[in-house]
C-alpha cells in the first residue's frame, strides 16, 4: 500500500543528500497537520508528511483503530500498528533509495498516534533512522521487539515532549516511556511543558533546534 504524502523539496540541493523529515500525523487528522510545521523548519530540509492508511471520513485519518467496549475501556488494534509499521518501513526505504538518504540523515517527527508510531518505529528498524521527535506520545510496549539487541541502538538519538496538562495522553505515560529508554544506550532527550494535547511555542522552538544541531 502506498500511502498519499505532500512534500516540501529543500531550497537548494548540495552534492549530498539533503536531510530527510518524515512526518506521521495523529489520530484523526491527515497529512496537512504537522505539515504546518514545515514554514518554521529548515530550508535544507526535505520534508515529507503522510497520510495515515485508515479512513476515518471527513479527512480524518489514523494509523490504527482504537476501539471501545460497553465499559469504555479503550483497546488499540494491534494487528493494524503492526501493519502500519511496515508500510511505513517500505516508504522510508523508497524515498532513501529515491533521495540517496541513509539512517543518519533521515528524520522521523510523530505527534500524539504518530509519536507512538514513531518510536516504536526506530526499536524495531533501527537501521532505518537514528533520528527521532516524538511528541505528545508514549512507547506502547506492545509494539516492541522481544529480541531488542541494546547495540542496535547506540546511534540514535531521540528528543520526546510532552505537555503536564495533557488530558488525552497522561504525563506519566511519557515519564514511563522515559524510564526505558534511558536504560538504552540512546542519546535521549525529555522535556515537558506546561500545554495540553498539543505543541506550544516553547516546545517548537526547543524541537526545531534539537533538529538544527543534528543536520549541521
Amino acid at each position: 500500500m502506498a500511502l498519499e504524502k505532500i512534500i516540501r523539496h529543500p531550497s537548494k540541493e548540495g552534492n549530498g543528500a539533503s536531510p530527510l523529515l518524515i512526518m506521521l500525523h495523529g489520530y484523526g487528522s491527515n497529512e496537512q497537520d504537522l505539515f504546518s510545521f514545515a514554514p518554521e523548519l529548515s530550508d535544507n530540509l526535505r520534508i515529507v508528511s503522510f497520510r495515515a492508511p485508515y479512513s476515518l471520513g471527513m479527512g480524518a485519518y489514523a494509523w490504527y483503530a482504537i476501539n471501545f467496549d460497553a465499559d469504555q475501556n479503550k483497546f488499540s488494534d494491534l494487528d493494524q500498528a503492526r501493519e502500519s509499521l511496515n508500510i511505513l518501513k517500505e516508504e522510508i526505504d523508497a524515498l532513501q533509495k529515491e533521495y540517496g538518504n541513509t539512517s543518519e540523515n533521515t528524520f522521523v517527527l510523530g505527534f500524539s498516534q504518530g509519536c507512538i508510531l514513531s518510536l516504536a518505529f526506530v526499536l524495531n528498524y533501527p537501521s532505518k533512522t537514528q533520528n527521532i521527535i516524538g511528541l505528545s506520545g508514549y512507547l506502547m510496549r506492545e509494539l516492541v521487539p522481544n529480541n531488542l539487541k541494546t547495540e542496535d541502538f547506540k546511534e540514535v538519538k531521540i528528543y520526546n515532549s510532552h505537555g503536564t496538562m495533557d488530558q488525552v495522553i497522561p504525563v506519566s505515560w511519557a515519564q514511563k516511556t522515559k524510564a526505558f529508554m534511558e536504560d538504552l544506550p540512546i542519546d535521549y532527550c525529555f522535556e515537558q511543558y506546561p500545554a495540553g494535547h498539543g505543541v506550544n511555542p516553547q516546545n517548537f522552538f526547543s524541537l526545531r533546534n534539537w533538529i538544527d544541531e543534528k543536520i549541521k
